[in-house]
């Protein structure tokens, strides 16, 4: 269902948008596994617009979305023949709505790959009763079976392990049928499942600085208390998922939007130690996203543009064995140490590798050389994993050249870009 070549173009999204949607948003302060009953009759979204999530998750920079197509309270938002829990119970559109087919429509739209959300759990008083394991593992099949047979080609599949604790699915069972129906598919869920993305381990927007793709364990559930050790190591590049405010559905706490400062991080922590961001933002009881939200995710996208959109002008990197530098292309000593300029500041490098032959760099230095002492370098900075991307920040200066160096490395390597800005 996965392999190596779709996980690594999958690093290179980089910058997806989460919906949370659903019963959720009509009964306010409700929390998972409550067991507060949400009828369906409460369910009218009248304003509903995906184009609007869509524009809004484009113009933030995001390059795929991604639906909870259905929460653990298990309301469906399509209309699933094998559920009495979905937008064909309520009064929206008479019942003849369907969220998934305008989300999908609306991501082919506008150009983003599209993502379905799906969590095997369910609970309340809606939530159908299984005699036996197999039982359950024929419903789940039948549902994903609905989303990925009904909407043409999807791109991503995220399961939420949890509250799965409790019941062994049969994963290859459940594997091979989805490789049937969407032979190129990508997923999210137990790497013992199949191989494709990893849960980062945090649902706060972090990953570590030093962030390997190929692991011996993961966190695999928001609930675990123990890292999942695998059968064996594996690639498994990590995805950061995380929400725009306190709760992942919308609810009266406009008050905990994060701040853009905080957000901006969030990017850097997750894209800049070679993961990718996962934003949540809820659709509110209208359908729509709120304004603030809309507002707040799009002043990141301001601030990502003006921090990385335009690198300060070095010279093309020259390799010499492990070591790559690059010179200010607008070096000139004189002038430089007579006339200091503002925009000839830099602090930060970012590095990507190539990774067509897997991750290799295990650690690297960055030096900086001075603006008039031009042969005198100083240390700025010491990683170990690269990967796909990795934004190495320090104190700023004016570098006359740059130099980066591979302290050890297994089997061969190769950089693939190395870029100098100035964030502010």
């Amino acid at each position: 269902m996965n392999d190596y070549k779709k996980q690594v173009e999958f690093l290179d999204w980089e910058y997806g948008m989460f919906f949370h949607f659903g019963i959720r948003p009509f009964y306010p302060g409700h929390v998972d596994w409550d067991n507060e009953d949400m009828p369906p009759e409460k369910f009218n979204p009248t304003q509903l617009d995906c184009e609007q999530w869509i524009r809004t998750a484009k113009a933030a920079g995001a390059t795929y979305a991604i639906l909870t197509t259905k929460h653990h309270d298990g309301f469906a938002l399509w209309p699933s023949k094998y559920s009495n829990y979905s937008v064909a119970q309520t009064p929206w559109k008479d019942g003849k709505g369907d969220v998934v087919r305008e989300f999908v429509d609306a991501c082919r739209k506008y150009g983003l790959k599209v993502g379905l959300y799906y969590s095997p759990a369910q609970w309340g008083k809606y939530s159908i009763p299984f005699s036996n394991a197999k039982e359950y593992d024929e419903y789940f099949i039948n549902q994903i079976g609905e989303l990925l047979t009904n909407y043409g080609k999807i791109d991503y599949l995220w399961f939420d392990g949890n509250g799965s604790a409790g019941h062994e699915y049969d994963k290859e069972r459940i594997v091979k049928e989805i490789d049937k129906m969407q032979p190129d598919i990508l997923t999210f869920c137990d790497p013992e499942w199949s191989p494709g993305v990893r849960w980062v381990g945090n649902e706060d927007g972090y990953a570590s600085l030093n962030n390997p793709l190929v692991v011996s364990s993961t966190d695999h559930s928001e609930l675990a208390t123990e890292e999942q050790i695998l059968s064996k190591a594996t690639f498994l590049p990590s995805e950061c998922d995380c929400k725009i405010r306190a709760t992942w559905f919308w609810d009266h706490n406009e008050s905990s939007l994060k701040s853009v400062e905080e957000l901006f991080g969030m990017y850097e922590m997750s894209v800049g130690h070679g993961s990718n961001f996962l934003i949540n933002i809820g659709p509110d009881d209208r359908g729509l996203l709120p304004d603030a939200d809309v507002k707040r995710i799009l002043e990141l996208a301001e601030l990502i543009k003006e921090n990385y959109g335009t690198p300060v002008p070095y010279t093309e990197p020259t390799k010499n064995g492990d070591s790559y530098t690059m010179d200010h292309a607008e070096y000139d000593r004189a002038v430089w140490w007579g006339n200091p300029k503002k925009e000839h500041l830099s602090n930060c490098v970012v590095i990507k590798e190539d990774l067509s032959s897997g991750q290799s760099v295990e650690e690297f230095s960055i030096y900086g050389y001075l603006p008039h002492y031009v042969n005198k370098k100083i240390l700025l900075f010491r990683g170990k994993t690269i990967g796909h991307k990795v934004i190495c920040k320090f104190s700023a200066m004016r570098a006359s050249k740059y130099e980066l160096v591979i302290d050890k490395h297994n089997g061969d390597y190769k950089i693939a870009d190395i870029k100098a800005f100035y964030v502010k």
